[in-house]
């Protein structure tokens, strides 16, 4: 993971195209295993935050 974390400087012109990204293929995974369609859009935002969280701590250290 040190290799990850060295490359996390994030290039903030492209935010929300990776988010787009990151969307897209959480919905793909949430379809795949059959979860409710109601509840979508709160799991994907849910998944968004905690990622940018967690880059967020990698990009302080």
């Amino acid at each position: 993971m040190e290799g990850v974390r060295n490359s996390v400087s994030i290039d903030w012109t492209r935010k929300e195209n990776v988010k787009a990204k990151i969307r897209t293929m959480v919905k793909r995974i949430l379809r795949k295993y059959g979860y409710p369609p109601d509840r979508e859009e709160q799991a994907t935002q849910t998944v968004l935050q905690q990622a940018e969280l967690l880059c967020g701590d990698w990009a302080e250290e």
